[in-house]
């Protein structure tokens, strides 16, 4: 299970997220500084520390936890091709915001000033993204392993799991207060869902973030109304190879592909259809068809 097509293609605030984050987790283990970046009692009540702050949102505490975190991260991107760059932005700050809150909240409780009691790295925004994950992502492949039963979305569950336990203790934490933000997103507290930032917003990370190649940048949701079909049939036949062979149907897991990234089932069946199977070439005429 990829998360759509490979790369960063539609998914410039992902891309500059994961950059930023590899870069402050790369140039602090340089210094020698990742082990004095978990937070701890003294570093938010007592004595804050913006900087502390700040970094503890990207900077992973390890190599392991960097790249389980960084992985998670890139497979996330589907969301952002879902509902946007400008929404997705809103999720990763109400994800980042409110995760935290909860965190202080918890060291505030615990009153522990001996010890550090959170890791650092994007815990808020990686376990507040299982929640869509969970909800909004379909299983497209079941498969049997030593008489249990798997998934492809099983190998996600054992990467975030594998991050959970990583610090124990002090990575658990904050991987519950993640979940909980995320679960206040679903459930649309304050609107938070239909809130988005300007589209220069996303423009200049679109610009900041170093140029992909692939399909064109385009605003996903996860269903295609009927009207984006007859869009996708009337606007890209003069662009696009001519459709298949009625007879020829889609390969199953092209059409599995295509559902995870947001589209319905039978718009990723007749984008499929006329790209002849390519899901490169598919994506971009369900990508064309929102944009009209």
């Amino acid at each position: 299970m990829n998360g759509g097509p490979s790369g960063f293609n539609n998914a410039p605030v992902t891309k500059t997220f994961v950059i930023a984050s590899a870069i402050f987790t790369i140039f602090l283990r340089i210094k020698g500084g990742p082990d004095k970046l978990g937070l701890s009692y003294q570093d938010i009540l007592r004595n804050p520390r913006l900087w502390k702050l700040i970094l503890s949102v990207f900077a992973f505490s390890s190599t392991s936890e960097m790249m389980f975190g960084l992985y998670l991260l890139y497979y996330f991107r589907v969301f952002e091709r879902q509902i946007g760059s400008n929404k997705y932005l809103v999720f990763i700050l109400f994800s980042v915001i409110v995760s935290l809150l909860f965190e202080i909240f918890a060291v505030a409780l615990l009153k522990d000033p001996s010890a550090n009691l959170l890791t650092s790295g994007p815990y808020g925004l990686i376990f507040a993204s299982f929640v869509p994950f969970y909800f909004d992502i379909p299983v497209s492949t079941r498969f049997h392993m030593f008489s249990n039963h798997f998934s492809d979305k099983s190998f996600i569950y054992l990467a975030g799991v594998q991050l959970l336990l990583s610090s124990w203790k002090r990575s658990i934490l904050p991987g519950i207060c993640g979940i909980l933000a995320g679960s206040l997103y679903r459930l649309n507290i304050f609107g938070i869902r239909k809130a988005k930032f300007p589209e220069f917003i996303a423009s200049f990370f679109s610009q900041l973030s170093w140029p992909s190649t692939g399909s064109p940048r385009g605003p996903t949701t996860r269903n295609v109304t009927g009207s984006a079909q007859s869009h996708a049939g009337r606007h890209v036949e003069r662009t696009y190879p001519a459709p298949m062979a009625p007879s020829t149907e889609p390969a199953e897991d092209a059409i599995a592909t295509l559902v995870s990234m947001g589209f319905d089932r039978s718009s990723a069946r007749q984008a499929l259809v006329q790209a002849r199977n390519d899901i490169n070439t598919a994506t971009n005429i369900l990508l064309e068809a929102l944009s009209h």
